[in-house]
């Protein structure tokens, strides 16, 4: 059954600050799941394993497909092959396509389960291994590549929304977010979010790179941790916002999202587009995304996630 979303990111980390701090690296086209820790234990994942040119698995995801889903962008998103496919070599492709009387389409695709959550005094690990949209400068503008979660209630933004990769206009970045709380304002910043602000993460758009989050109910406060290609590059505590604020947000189900969107108030906030210089075809590659669960709290850090 097709979830419509009403949510409401048009300035998605737009008031975050640009930080300076760079972790550029080449990942490996997978997230190296034998070299987590022993106390993590896999619950789901997909490979993409399958025929070239096939859809996506259905007992693993669902399509949302149409208009209008409260960020401003103009694509529309289908179940087409055309837009959504595996390309025989164990890779989803999400490509964005501009037709001859000037519109897009896309895809949006969402895991059919919504019970990812991080076990009372454990954790939770989403992380796959992506290639962005291999585009830059002009023929960037409007390209909208995400990796995401929405709490399984989806009542924007009290359920929460974790954004494990945002990325727009090929700018070679990415973006962590977290949204929470009440719209507009209230103690999570609506419609901006608590967000790590834009990261430099050179190489994404040619190559995989490893984007992950770890929800940790083993520590106190809890935390929310972001990390590219095994480092932790944001972190949000419990005691940014107040108790209610934060169970209501982090305690509970989440699904995954990935989707391709074109346009919109994020890219508007960093130049614009698309235009008619902006480039059709260019895609997101997804290699796998697993899902972990851990009930270690005693468990290291710093062997959380593959080197």
């Amino acid at each position: 059954m097709k979830r419509k979303l009403f949510l409401y990111m048009f300035a998605v980390a737009l008031l975050s600050a640009v930080l300076p701090l760079s972790f550029s690296g080449v990942g490996t086209p997978t997230a190296n799941a034998a070299s987590l820790d022993k106390n993590w234990h896999k619950v789901w994942d997909d490979t993409f394993n399958g025929p070239a040119g096939s859809g996506v698995k259905p007992s693993n995801w669902l399509y949302d497909t149409g208009t209008d889903f409260g960020t401003g962008e103009i694509e529309t998103m289908t179940s087409s092959t055309s837009n959504v496919y595996r390309d025989g070599s164990g890779h989803l492709v999400i490509k964005a396509i501009r037709d001859a009387s000037g519109n897009w389409t896309s895809g949006r695709i969402e895991s059919q389960r919504t019970d990812f959550m991080a076990p009372v005094g454990g954790k939770l690990l989403i992380t796959a291994s992506i290639q962005q949209p291999n585009v830059s400068g002009a023929a960037a503008a409007g390209y909208w590549p995400a990796f995401w979660l929405l709490g399984s209630h989806q009542n924007w933004p009290t359920d929460g929304e974790i954004d494990i990769m945002e990325d727009i206009n090929g700018l070679s970045s990415v973006f962590g977010t977290l949204h929470c709380g009440v719209s507009p304002g209230g103690p999570c910043n609506e419609f901006t979010g608590i967000g790590s602000g834009q990261r430099p993460c050179a190489g994404c758009q040619t190559a995989f790179h490893t984007y992950s989050v770890i929800i940790d109910r083993s520590v106190s406060p809890e935390q929310v941790r972001w990390y590219l290609d095994g480092v932790n590059y944001f972190t949000v505590n419990a005691n940014q916002v107040d108790p209610t604020t934060w169970t209501k947000a982090i305690d509970h189900g989440f699904f995954i999202i990935f989707d391709l969107a074109m346009g919109g108030g994020f890219p508007a906030a960093f130049g614009g587009g698309p235009t008619a210089a902006t480039a059709s075809g260019a895609s997101m590659v997804v290699d796998n995304v697993s899902v972990y669960t851990s009930k270690d709290s005693h468990q290291m850090k710093s062997r959380e996630l593959p080197s």
